[in-house]
């Protein structure tokens, strides 16, 4: 069973489920198994990057690549 079959499969299944403390505790190993994932598969930048990054964002400043938080804020409130 290929993985998008496999995850049919399991919403499936989920759909079927009619106890709260099961879908509670379903949705807190999901959560926890997420974050262990992502902090195990978690590297670090190397300085270069890290330098190359801050180079970028200030030219990105300099040539007026950036937008205002309540600029931002503004355009998602538009979306809706």
């Amino acid at each position: 069973m290929n993985l998008e079959a496999r995850k049919i499969s399991l919403v499936q299944e989920f759909l079927r489920i009619d106890n709260e403390k099961l879908i509670t505790a379903l949705e807190n190993l999901l959560y926890k198994t997420k974050n262990e994932f992502f902090e195990e598969n978690l590297k670090p930048m190397s300085l270069e990057d890290f330098n190359k990054e801050i180079d970028k964002a200030i030219n990105d400043e300099e040539n007026n690549r950036l937008i205002r938080a309540e600029d931002l804020k503004e355009k998602i409130q538009k979306w809706s």
